[in-house]
């Protein structure tokens, strides 16, 4: 009988111990599932702060390959613009040379066929010049401007309200689409 307590004591105990390791499992389960879901948790705010970072450089990345394109095309269409500035630069002695000429043959008892001639050619370069964005500069009467002219030399104003004008052009300036190309050689009024 002794021996049959002992042995259910045991078994109780058993049961017990085994209760308790059931208990202590399904707490640990319990434990895992919670750590999961904060791991969980966790790896879902790591995966939205990735996610809003990979959003962030690609929006930065369009930003800067947009605006390359902008500051590409911006510089073609100005190196399209002034590509035949140096060329036009060079033509403009020749420009002021037939004007000159022009003048020369007004004063002159030549043929009026040799006159026709030089004012059709000086014509024809005016026109293909100006097709290319050439435009003369104003200056004669307007108020001196340093921006847009050289003053050569100053003399007493005729009048009065010629004073601080330009009274004379001694070379013409022009611009090329829009930008000055070459500068204006006045005389201003005093």
């Amino acid at each position: 009988m002794k021996e049959q307590n002992k042995k259910d004591k045991l078994t109780d105990n058993t049961d017990d111990f085994l209760e308790q390791m059931d208990h202590s499992e399904e707490g640990g389960d319990h434990l895992e599932e919670v750590s999961a879901q904060d791991e969980g948790g966790k790896d879902e705010a790591n995966i939205s702060a990735q996610l809003a970072e990979a959003n962030d450089k690609y929006l930065r990345l369009y930003a800067e390959f947009d605006n390359y394109k902008r500051r590409t095309t911006k510089e073609r269409l100005d190196l399209l613009q002034s590509a035949g500035k140096e060329v036009i630069a060079d033509m403009l002695p020749v420009l002021d040379d037939f004007e000159r000429a022009l003048k020369a043959l007004d004063n002159s008892p030549e043929s009026d066929a040799l006159k026709e001639g030089i004012k059709l050619v000086h014509q024809k370069l005016l026109k293909i010049l100006t097709q290319k964005g050439l435009k003369e500069m104003a200056s004669i009467g307007t108020i001196f401007n340093p921006d847009l002219q050289e003053a050569i030399t100053n003399i007493p104003a005729p009048t009065d309200d010629l004073r601080g004008k330009v009274i004379d052009e001694v070379e013409k300036g022009y611009y090329l689409n829009d930008k000055v190309l070459r500068y204006a050689k006045v005389v201003v009024g005093n």
